[in-house]
């Protein structure tokens, strides 16, 4: 266990910090041509890229009408409906139950599909056939440990916020709102981002809806997890919060959406993972966890397609024609071009993350230089 919290925290730690160092960078000289050069390239990548993964992800899960539909009514219920995505993922989960009953086919529970059986038992969800290790195993004492030392390193801290700054300070509403959404991370950072969008853009309206855009370029094109982006959301949002200390501000406020954020997330490995352990036979889990990831492909798309529209309408929908985002409306073709670039090369040719960021990175810095 100490093995694991140790790499983990030498994984988040220097993307922290990393981050912590660009977001300065980003307030403080966002709006030199250099930087706004390099960002206007990099959006409409990110665009591609979401969409990429939209793809990657429905094409592992939907393998059927069932999880298509649940899909449609995920993407349905976020993009026109504004449902929120707890909500959501509740009821995924509850349909891929219901559907494990009545078509458990379609959700690799018995049937045609389902998993092949080895002797008189069924295969688990991971073939794995190697004994589990004794630090391994369940153990309700372990569990209510790692619990217990969890909701200790939650609540000293949030309760001294609360006691210095008071419930309504933006750093104990970060606090509180990057637990929640730590709590939501089913299908990883694509997925809880629009939940992050709702809440830091707009209802605390920590940062605008272009930075927002900016953060997750700048979480793109960087090593470690892309959830770090909280950690830009953090800072952006406490920047300037105490007059004259703006960096320091800004870096308190990172550090703590940075911890509420991952904290859970250890705590969940700690004391899940034997559980995971004692339960990868039981293939009822598989449905509601199936049904769940179709609806995070649904949610996957209406994030592209938010993106999308803040990229390629930066000044809103309109029907003009022209470059970049001085137009007061109308398309931003080139910002357009830039991200057809960028999805042929990742759908047609292959290429890695950080080859199409870079090229689209040196095309939005010609297209602000030249035209």
């Amino acid at each position: 266990r100490w093995g694991g919290i140790v790499a983990g925290t030498l994984f988040v730690l220097p993307s922290l910090l990393l981050l912590i160092g660009l977001s300065w960078i980003y307030m403080a000289y966002g709006t030199s041509p250099m930087i706004a050069g390099l960002f206007y390239g990099i959006k409409p990548a990110v665009v591609a890229i979401v969409a990429h993964a939209a793809h990657r992800v429905g094409g592992k899960v939907l393998k059927n009408r069932w999880l298509w539909a649940i899909a449609v009514v995920a993407f349905v219920a976020i993009f026109a409906l504004h449902i929120p995505f707890p909500i959501i993922v509740l009821c995924a989960a509850l349909a891929g139950y219901a559907g494990s009953q009545f078509a458990p086919s379609a959700f690799g529970v018995g049937g045609h599909g389902a998993a092949k059986t080895v002797g008189e038992h069924a295969a688990a969800l991971i073939d794995d056939h190697t004994p589990t290790p004794p630090h391994a195993l369940f153990s309700w004492a372990r569990f209510a440990v790692v619990m217990a030392c969890g909701a200790a390193l939650w609540s000293l801290p949030i309760g001294f916020l609360y006691a210095t700054f008071g419930w309504a300070h933006t750093y104990t509403q970060m606090a509180w709102f990057f637990t929640k959404a730590a709590l939501l991370t089913f299908g990883g950072a694509y997925a809880v981002l629009p939940y992050v969008y709702q809440g830091a853009v707009e209802h605390y309206r920590w940062l605008t809806p272009t930075q927002m855009v900016d953060g997750l370029a700048l979480g793109e094109s960087t090593p470690g997890p892309l959830i770090i982006i909280v950690a830009f959301v953090g800072f952006v949002g406490g920047y300037g919060l105490d007059a004259g200390q703006s960096f320091a501000s800004g870096a308190v406020a990172a550090c703590i959406v940075t911890w509420f954020t991952f904290l859970p997330s250890f705590v969940f490995i700690l004391a899940g993972g034997p559980f995971v352990e004692s339960t990868r036979n039981n293939l009822g889990f598989a449905a509601p966890l199936t049904a769940i990831s179709a609806a995070v492909t649904g949610v996957i798309v209406n994030l592209a397609l938010f993106f999308a529209y803040h990229v390629f309408w930066p000044n809103g929908l309109g029907l003009g024609f022209g470059f970049g985002s001085g137009r007061p409306y109308g398309i931003d073709w080139a910002a357009l071009g830039i991200a057809a670039a960028a999805a042929i090369a990742l759908f047609t040719f292959k290429r890695s993350v950080l080859q199409v960021i870079a090229g689209a990175a040196v095309m939005g810095l010609l297209v602000k230089q030249f035209v």
